[in-house]
């Protein structure tokens, strides 16, 4: 019955798609060429052979994958992968790849009829959902074809445990449509019990195999005006938060004549607001998209680009990481840690727990609640950088275990011919 129910509300969001598009082009939140993707108007053809698909809803999943698309590009049982998810964040981080038999492509509307079109066009022969991807249509009909379908890196959290909880039955029915599934912690194996999964196997968070970028090259104006300045850097920041850390900065200046604040919003669509709010307030800001020369008494350095963190956290030492002061669950640590960094976060931080409890555990992460928690951490970071090297080396080997078993399954499942 509530699958009835989904079709007729996704149905409703179909109809007013086109609306919705319109307003998401003139907020630059879709890509002009490649938006009838969602309508499945395809910008990639399908080739004879095997097809992997990997879904995954934005940057941080793609991102989670790239290891092992890197690994599964050089099995000959692999004619093509297609890679989806539903942001343009996502699709700009993954130009950023030269792949040679990977593309990208966006997901459809999950309406019954285009994910019906979707699959009859490019014929998976193995899909991997990532973390919390849930389409109903979308999953039955690949198990009405008798496709393959791993959750890799399955996470459901205490709060969506409680909205799934509430139709039982038709959850039960999703996740069991699973031929495998990956939880990245315990407490999603716990939920996933709960639902009736059966083929249940815990290989740890593959946010572990994610790789540091080498040859990264700070630009060299950014490298001039870094030259004998203190700084730190706020990344995936949401709504308040770059606020926040600018007051931050503030009572840093006080400390520090050559002080600079980077600041890498969650979400690039908001740059041109926080400039004004911070030129308001009366910082100096620079972009980064910006090519003159940077202001000597710049306070702010604002990320406004895709796909460059890494770059950000090769040369900084200390990391504040967002969504964690606000009630959104945190984003993701390792990467800053991967590179060194020390991380600070506020007290909410369910989304990623038990990454947390592990970077805590080896004294590379510090919760803070207040500016002025935030102002102090930042100094005495400053003042007495502690070593993370241990640290870097230990996620190193986290991630190549957990890499190396998650190509095992897959492969075993090409290997079986258990893939058309």
């Amino acid at each position: 019955m509530l699958i009835y129910l989904y079709r007729f509300l996704i149905n409703i969001v179909f109809i007013l798609s086109p609306i919705i598009i319109i307003l998401r082009l003139i907020k630059k939140k879709e890509n002009f060429k490649r938006f009838k993707e969602k309508f499945c108007f395809f910008s990639h053809k399908k080739k004879v052979g095997k097809l992997i698909w990997f879904h995954g809803a934005s940057v941080g999943e793609l991102l989670s994958v790239i290891p092992l698309i890197k690994q599964l590009e050089k099995d000959k049982k692999v004619d093509q992968i297609l890679v989806t998810t539903t942001t343009l964040s996502s699709s700009k981080v993954f130009n950023n790849f030269k792949f040679k038999k990977t593309f990208h492509q966006f997901f459809p509307i999950d309406t019954n009829f285009l994910s019906k079109k979707f699959l009859n066009y490019w014929r998976p022969s193995l899909v991997v959902f990532i973390d919390s991807e849930i389409w109903p249509n979308m999953l039955l009909n690949i198990k009405e074809k008798s496709i393959p379908t791993i959750l890799l890196n399955a996470r459901i959290t205490k709060k969506s445990f409680k909205r799934w909880k509430l139709f039982k039955n038709f959850s039960n029915k999703l996740f069991q449509c699973f031929t495998k599934t990956f939880p990245c912690n315990m407490e999603t194996w716990k939920y996933l019990n709960y639902f009736g999964v059966k083929k249940i196997k815990f290989i740890g968070n593959i946010k572990f195999s994610q790789n540091n970028l080498k040859n990264l090259v700070i630009p060299k104006k950014l490298k001039k005006f870094l030259y004998n300045r203190k700084f730190w850097c706020a990344s995936s920041t949401h709504d308040t938060e770059e606020i926040l850390c600018s007051q931050v900065h503030k009572n840093l200046k006080r400390k520090y004549k050559k002080f600079l604040t980077i600041i890498i919003p969650r979400h690039v669509n908001r740059c041109e607001n926080l400039l004004n709010s911070f030129q308001n307030l009366g910082f100096k800001v620079h972009c980064h998209s910006w090519s003159k020369n940077i202001n000597n008494q710049t306070d702010i350095y604002l990320v406004d680009t895709y796909g460059e963190t890494n770059l950000f956290f090769s040369f900084n030492k200390i990391v504040f990481v967002g969504g964690s002061i606000i009630k959104h669950g945190g984003q993701n640590p390792l990467e800053p840690a991967r590179y060194g960094n020390s991380v600070l976060h506020g007290p909410n931080v369910s989304n990623f727990k038990e990454i947390y409890e592990l970077l805590k555990k080896f004294g590379i992460s510090k919760k803070v609640n207040s500016i002025k928690s935030l102002t102090n951490n930042v100094h005495k970071l400053i003042k007495h950088k502690p070593n993370s090297n241990l640290l870097t080396k230990k996620i190193e080997q986290t991630g190549t275990q957990i890499l190396n078993a998650t190509l095992k399954e897959i492969r075993l499942i090409i290997r079986n011919n258990e893939i058309k």
